[in-house]
């Protein structure tokens, strides 16, 4: 018997040696593309959805991991799926404006080493080593472009891909110490003043505390309210947040003569302008004498005011900055070197599982709480099985946990001498934690998710995701009551929000009546937002804002967007038969076409976002200043200077009921 186990031993063994290897070719081929699938992930997150899911940290560790695999199998390189780009800000929610001169991203530095090896570059392409240059605070928070004509302001822009941006000029007005016009004689004709929009420590744990207080879900650090702010289609709600902007650079500039001959003297001529610039800044000659700077300025971060996440080296010379130029995707006499994240250890209490609005599962480890970054931290992200597998993290470990560039923090490393004895590795779950459905894995994903499409969980993060301002905007549809909504099973699919019942709301909670009519009411208005916003609510796979305006562009309709989506004919048929009527803009054959409005104060029953969308669904436009061109100024409660200014110019006032009315009536 021996002999004969002994021989199917050897036969297996003779099968799995003659077995051929995998093509290292091929395996590289699909590590690349998996890589800048990862990647393109992670950076729509950041920069969309001001909504990172890992640290600055490990995103660079996987830009540098796919450069290398790049470098190490050319061929593979070309052969993989092209990579997605990235540092793409623009979310589909705003105009787009072309910059004048390209808004390019930074090039990184993480050790000494990489500073002195930038150095040697420049001063071999210059010819000299004594340059002389200015170390800055790299603030955390949203890259914009300020474009000045003849000193006025007439645009605001995210840096977008670089080519063009977003259109924020409407929210970036409402932040205080921004000047309308320069101050000083002579001016520019055209400057595009670059800057950064952020928020304060102090004005971050304001605005959480409040958050909180009203039950909503809190900002996970200053960058992601900085960047969240910005793009609200609310500009009132910008107005109150808090922000702010330091400037640091420029774009195009005629003439190039209006500026000083150096970028310490540029940071003086901003304060001259009347723009903000940075505070606190030092010079340095050399190479030993600029790491020694840096090295300053990451010991000051501590006592600043505002996120700072590293430092950025410049040429002090503007002359020598315009002479070596930039590469590709960024400037050559500038660098950006990355502190490294701080660190605290602390103890893994439990791991629960995440329900997202897909199904994908998202481990998380509950922590006993540790102050870290000016924040107590009590969670964090593992984000999928294969990481709790790979740093083998278990219930009871001692952990490290990071927070870099004040972002969500991320469990790095495990101290293995703390491990309490019985630690066992953590079983991930088999069924689904909220509904008991199976596990479902997609082939070439690493992600588990439910398979259930019924499943609460799920249904509650669509809901989340569909009434979002992003979406269709219906104010007033929070977490406590998508729960509600979702326990009493009045609401099984998207169609039956239109379906809710006045009588049933009013059981939820005491003397609600009020915030019940407000729901009701942004419901019903939402059945008429704009094509591309329910599209983009529906949640279809890898279709975004940007997507989802060009899915309206070419269908034009629910009706026809359902033939060429057959898996949701059910849910869209569904959604028409409750009466959601989106609109395309001009399409409805209003007379608004042409007209430019401007929103001021609160209405009584429309969010900015929705009377924003209507008016733009008949063809009008919505500006965020009052001018000669202005041809309605729309009044609500609470209303400030815009309706003062377009009094002394005589620009015809109406309310929310008017407005309507215009709405209605048919073109002339």
């Amino acid at each position: 018997m021996k002999t004969k186990y002994l021989a199917s031993f050897c036969l297996l063994g003779a099968s799995l040696l003659a077995a051929p290897a995998a093509d290292p070719a091929l395996v590289a081929r699909q590590q690349i593309a998996d890589l800048r699938r990862e990647i393109a992930r992670h950076d729509d997150r950041y920069h969309r959805q001001a909504a990172p899911a890992i640290s600055d940290a490990d995103f660079d560790a996987l830009k540098r991991r796919l450069a290398g695999l790049e470098r190490e199998h050319p061929a593979a390189a070309v052969t993989a799926p092209a990579p997605p780009e990235i540092g793409d800000d623009r979310t589909g929610l705003f105009r787009t404006q072309p910059h004048r001169e390209r808004m390019l991203s930074l090039e990184k530095a993480f050790k000494e080493a990489d500073l002195r090896a930038w150095h040697a570059r420049l001063a071999k392409r210059l010819g000299r080593e004594d340059l002389s240059y200015v170390i800055e605070p790299k603030y955390d928070g949203l890259a914009v472009s300020l474009t000045y004509v003849r000193g006025r302001l007439i645009r605001a822009v995210t840096r977008g891909n670089g080519s063009e941006g977003d259109d924020i000029t409407a929210n970036v007005i409402q932040m205080a110490g921004l000047p309308r016009e320069l101050a000083g004689d002579p001016l520019p004709e055209f400057i595009e003043v670059r800057g950064e929009v952020y928020v304060p420590f102090d004005t971050f744990a304001r605005v959480n505390a409040a958050r909180e207080a009203a039950g909503e879900t809190l900002f996970a650090n200053p960058r992601n309210l900085a960047a969240g702010t910005v793009r609200q289609l609310d500009a009132q709600e910008v107005a109150g947040r808090g922000l702010r902007l330091v400037c640091y650079a420029v774009g195009g500039c005629e003439p190039r003569a209006a500026l000083p001959a150096t970028q310490r003297e540029l940071t003086r001529q901003f304060r001259a302008w009347g723009l903000p610039a940075i505070e606190e800044s030092w010079s340095a000659g050399g190479s030993h004498e600029m790491v020694l700077a840096v090295a300053a300025c990451g010991r000051a971060r501590g006592v600043l005011a505002f996120p700072v996440d590293g430092a950025v080296v410049k040429l002090d010379s503007l002359a020598l900055q315009r002479e070596v130029g930039a590469g590709e995707n960024s400037p050559r006499w500038a660098i950006a070197f990355k502190f490294a994240p701080e660190r605290a250890e602390t103890q893994v209490l439990a791991i629960t599982i995440q329900v997202g609005r897909t199904g994908v599962f998202t481990p998380v480890a509950e922590l006993a709480p540790v102050r870290l970054a000016g924040t107590t931290v009590a969670r964090a992200t593992l984000h999928n099985r294969d990481e709790i597998g790979r740093k083998d993290i278990r219930v009871g470990d001692t952990v490290y946990v990071e927070k870099a560039g004040e972002i969500i923090p991320a469990i790095v490393g495990v101290n293995h001498a703390r491990r309490p004895a019985g630690a066992s590795p953590f079983v991930f779950p088999e069924k689904c934690p909220d509904c008991g459905a199976g596990v479902a894995q997609r082939a070439g994903e690493v992600a588990a998710r439910c398979g259930n499409a019924t499943c609460p969980a799920q249904l509650r993060r669509r809901i989340e995701h569909f009434a979002s301002k992003a979406c269709v905007d219906i104010e007033g549809l929070g977490p406590a009551m998508i729960e509600a909504l979702v326990t009493k099973g009045w609401v099984k699919d998207l169609p039956d929000l239109y379906r809710l019942y006045r009588p049933d709301l009013l059981t939820v909670g005491r003397n609600n009546a009020p915030s019940v009519d407000r729901l009701l009411a942004a419901i019903e208005a939402s059945k008429r937002v704009e094509l591309w916003r329910v599209i983009h609510g529906l949640g279809l796979p890898q279709v975004g804002a940007v997507a989802a305006r060009e899915l309206a562009r070419k269908h034009r309709s629910l009706a026809a967007l359902a033939v060429a989506e057959p898996r949701h004919q059910v849910l869209i048929a569904s959604l028409l038969e409750a009466g959601v009527r989106p609109v395309v803009p001009g399409s409805d054959g209003t007379r608004l076409e042409g007209k430019t409005f401007v929103l001021t104060g609160t209405l009584p029953t429309l969010s900015r976002a929705q009377a924003t969308g209507k008016i733009e669904a008949a063809g009008g436009h919505v500006a965020g200043s009052v001018g000669r061109r202005t041809h309605y100024v729309v009044v609500g409660a609470d209303s400030g200077t815009k309706r003062e200014e377009a009094r002394k110019l005589g620009v015809p006032e109406i309310d929310e009921a008017g407005l309507l009315r215009l709405l209605a009536e048919p073109n002339q």
